[in-house]
């Protein structure tokens, strides 16, 4: 093997080789820095909510100057705009038609207390852990879902003003809550419990069965058609859907439209990334592949009389296959190393904006570039073999 290597390294090219090696190691990274990026910037878009894979948006009837027209959504409105082309699925808000009142405090003792109201959505639209989100009739605990925008209102709002101590997520979760229940003739006290923090949907939510029971016990007669949808679409930019809002008067919540088109475009402008990255791969593949033929051209002469003196086509072709899975694996682990240094300068910045951020696996990373190496090592190898074993049938 030393004395084969001794052989064709004569008339290899370095400039050629450092050009296959830059141009690789940059498309390497342009793609690991593309998947990984996109992977810790989601949270921001999404604060866990899945937003980022699902566009969710919230409908509601605009309301006259008089107040007095419907604002519930009928049953032929709903099947409307669930046959719509942008709609993957629908869902109502079911609003309580009781009175809620509430109090909160620590150990039994109330420290305030407000009235309130519920409503519920469909589970499958509900954007936290949904493992206690389930309620049984005739049990007395009610599972809560606050917005985190509430919490915020709360602690920047009116205990800064009040001198009241600020409450995190966990605090507020371990917080003694009674829930009295009004209506029909009935009152019934229980007990609340607050499961998850949402960002996706702005109002008190509890699960679908608890509405639906309290509903029919305390408001039986009350007419529960809903008056706001969220609606999953396929793509929020696309232009029917402020066209379909506007000729039905319908009021979008804007907030969850820009949103949805943010997180639409952080994905389009990923996959552009990661394509460029990978053009740049190919295009180095094909780099490295022109200067092994040519210096396989090179050594022709030498190849033909090393394979007539007896030396089989795979030991002949063995250092030009050795060299270039060395390239590519040290440039994997050179783009592997330089992603672990962008990745914490770009998560500090991202740290020091939104501090709740959840950092994320590399593990997709690593995986994909380590799929990356070996289909450019098994297509540089076989090109080399290839061309080896033409020579010798030649």
């Amino acid at each position: 093997m030393t004395l084969i290597w001794k052989l064709l390294r004569q008339h290899i090219s370095a400039l050629q080789l450092l050009g296959f090696f830059v141009a690789n190691l940059l498309g390497m990274l342009i793609v690991l820095l593309a998947l990984q990026f996109y992977r810790d910037v989601r949270p921001i878009f999404s604060q866990e909510d899945g937003i980022i894979n699902n566009d969710y948006l919230i409908l509601s009837k605009r309301i006259s100057t008089m107040g007095l027209a419907s604002t519930s959504f009928s049953e032929r409105e709903l099947d409307d705009i669930r046959s719509q082309s942008f709609t993957k699925s629908i869902g109502a808000f079911t609003a309580s038609q009781y009175k809620v009142a509430c109090s909160m405090g620590i150990e039994g003792v109330a420290n305030f207390g407000t009235q309130m109201y519920f409503e519920s959505v469909p589970d499958q639209f509900v954007d936290t852990d949904r493992s206690q989100w389930h309620y049984q009739e005739g049990s007395d605990l009610v599972p809560i879902i606050l917005p985190r925008s509430y919490l915020a209102i709360y602690n920047f709002g009116f205990a800064q003003s009040r001198s009241l101590p600020k409450l995190s997520e966990s605090v507020i979760s371990m917080l003694d809550m009674v829930v009295v229940l009004r209506g029909n003739g009935q009152e019934r006290r229980m007990r609340g419990k607050i499961v998850g923090f949402t960002n996706r949907l702005q109002t008190i939510l509890v699960p679908e069965s608890f509405m639906k029971w309290s509903n029919s016990q305390f408001a039986p007669e009350s007419d529960t058609a809903p008056t706001r949808l969220i609606v999953e679409v396929n793509n929020p930019t696309d232009e029917r859907i402020t066209q379909y809002v506007q000729e039905h008067g319908l009021d979008i919540d804007e907030d969850k439209l820009k949103a949805g088109k943010t997180t639409y475009f952080l994905k389009v402008m990923s996959g552009i990334v990661m394509g460029v990255g990978l053009l740049i791969s190919a295009l180095s593949f094909f780099i490295l592949m022109l200067s092994i033929y040519l210096l396989v051209q090179k050594n022709t002469q030498k190849l033909q009389n090393l394979l007539l003196i007896g030396y089989s086509p795979l030991r002949v072709s063995l250092p030009y296959q050795l060299l270039t899975i060395g390239m590519n694996a040290l440039v994997l682990v050179l783009a592997l190393g330089l992603l672990w240094w962008l990745r914490g300068y770009y998560m500090n910045l991202l740290w020091a904006m939104f501090p709740t951020i959840q950092e994320t696996s590399m593990w997709p990373a690593l995986a994909l570039g380590v799929v990356l190496f070996l289909i450019v090592s098994v297509l540089n190898a076989i090109a080399v073999r290839r061309k080896v074993m033409a020579i010798w049938h030649g």
